[in-house]
Protein backbone atom coordinates (compact mmCIF):
# COMPACT_ATOMS: atom_id res chain seq x y z
CA UNK A 1 0.00 0.00 0.00
CA UNK A 2 2.86 2.16 0.76
CA UNK A 3 4.13 2.45 -2.89
CA UNK A 4 0.60 2.91 -4.65
CA UNK A 5 0.46 5.56 -2.22
CA UNK A 6 3.44 7.07 -3.33
CA UNK A 7 3.26 6.38 -7.00
CA UNK A 8 -0.47 7.62 -6.55
CA UNK A 9 0.63 11.07 -5.22
CA UNK A 10 0.09 14.05 -8.07
CA UNK A 11 3.12 14.31 -10.35
CA UNK A 12 4.85 10.94 -9.33
CA UNK A 13 4.38 9.14 -11.88
CA UNK A 14 4.81 11.41 -14.49
CA UNK A 15 8.38 11.98 -12.77
CA UNK A 16 9.05 8.23 -12.90
CA UNK A 17 8.33 8.35 -16.67
CA UNK A 18 10.20 12.16 -17.66
CA UNK A 19 13.36 10.37 -16.08
CA UNK A 20 13.28 7.18 -18.26
CA UNK A 21 15.61 8.64 -20.95
CA UNK A 22 18.61 10.42 -20.47
CA UNK A 23 20.24 12.50 -19.93
CA UNK A 24 19.94 13.53 -16.39
CA UNK A 25 17.42 16.73 -16.32
CA UNK A 26 18.00 19.51 -13.88
CA UNK A 27 15.42 20.38 -12.02
CA UNK A 28 14.19 22.86 -14.40
CA UNK A 29 14.36 20.70 -17.07
CA UNK A 30 12.29 18.21 -15.16
CA UNK A 31 9.83 21.03 -14.72
CA UNK A 32 9.37 22.22 -18.04
CA UNK A 33 9.11 18.17 -19.05
CA UNK A 34 6.23 17.77 -16.88
CA UNK A 35 4.87 21.04 -18.05
CA UNK A 36 2.49 22.48 -15.36
CA UNK A 37 4.08 21.51 -12.31
CA UNK A 38 5.15 24.03 -9.33
CA UNK A 39 8.66 23.93 -8.39
CA UNK A 40 7.20 23.30 -4.60
CA UNK A 41 5.52 20.17 -5.83
CA UNK A 42 8.37 19.02 -8.24
CA UNK A 43 10.86 19.87 -5.10
CA UNK A 44 7.99 17.47 -2.61
CA UNK A 45 7.80 15.02 -4.97
CA UNK A 46 11.55 14.50 -6.02
CA UNK A 47 12.20 14.35 -2.13
CA UNK A 48 9.76 11.82 -1.53
CA UNK A 49 11.14 9.56 -4.43
CA UNK A 50 14.26 9.92 -3.00
CA UNK A 51 13.65 8.50 0.33
CA UNK A 52 11.66 5.65 -1.35
CA UNK A 53 15.56 5.31 -3.23
CA UNK A 54 13.39 5.76 -6.83
CA UNK A 55 14.97 8.47 -7.51
CA UNK A 56 18.50 10.16 -6.99
CA UNK A 57 20.70 12.69 -7.87
CA UNK A 58 23.17 12.38 -10.58
CA UNK A 59 26.43 15.44 -11.38
CA UNK A 60 24.48 16.76 -13.83
CA UNK A 61 20.91 16.38 -12.91
CA UNK A 62 18.04 14.29 -11.95
CA UNK A 63 18.22 9.93 -12.55
CA UNK A 64 16.15 6.86 -11.50
CA UNK A 65 18.48 4.81 -9.02
CA UNK A 66 18.85 0.76 -9.84
CA UNK A 67 15.54 0.49 -7.22
CA UNK A 68 13.98 3.19 -9.76
CA UNK A 69 14.93 1.38 -12.66
CA UNK A 70 13.74 -1.72 -11.49
CA UNK A 71 10.26 -0.54 -11.15
CA UNK A 72 9.71 1.28 -14.06
CA UNK A 73 10.24 -2.33 -15.92
CA UNK A 74 7.70 -3.81 -13.99
CA UNK A 75 5.30 -1.24 -14.68
CA UNK A 76 5.89 -1.95 -18.06
CA UNK A 77 3.29 -4.54 -18.70
CA UNK A 78 0.62 -1.46 -17.08
CA UNK A 79 1.54 0.30 -20.36
CA UNK A 80 1.33 -2.11 -22.39
CA UNK A 81 -1.91 -2.39 -21.25
CA UNK A 82 -3.19 0.70 -21.43
CA UNK A 83 -2.40 1.18 -25.14
CA UNK A 84 -4.49 -1.79 -25.54
CA UNK A 85 -6.59 -0.17 -23.66
CA UNK A 86 -6.36 3.42 -25.29
CA UNK A 87 -6.42 1.89 -28.69
CA UNK A 88 -9.44 -0.72 -28.01
CA UNK A 89 -11.71 2.65 -26.48
CA UNK A 90 -10.61 4.69 -29.79
CA UNK A 91 -11.48 2.10 -32.16
CA UNK A 92 -15.37 2.70 -30.67
CA UNK A 93 -15.10 6.24 -31.45
CA UNK A 94 -15.28 7.08 -27.39
CA UNK A 95 -12.00 8.63 -25.96
CA UNK A 96 -11.64 7.60 -21.92
CA UNK A 97 -12.45 10.76 -19.78
CA UNK A 98 -10.77 10.86 -16.65
CA UNK A 99 -12.98 10.33 -13.77
CA UNK A 100 -16.20 10.15 -15.48
CA UNK A 101 -16.46 5.82 -15.77
CA UNK A 102 -20.60 5.32 -15.81
CA UNK A 103 -21.65 1.96 -13.73
CA UNK A 104 -23.62 -0.46 -16.45
CA UNK A 105 -27.28 -0.40 -15.98
CA UNK A 106 -27.27 -3.11 -14.27
CA UNK A 107 -25.29 -1.74 -11.93
CA UNK A 108 -27.42 1.72 -11.43
CA UNK A 109 -30.71 -0.69 -10.50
Amino acid sequence: MALLDLLGRRWALRIIWELRETPSPTFRDLQRRCGGISSSVLADRLRELAEAEVVGRGADGYLLTARGRDLLERLRPLEEWSVEWRNAVASTGAPPRSGTAQPDKQDRD
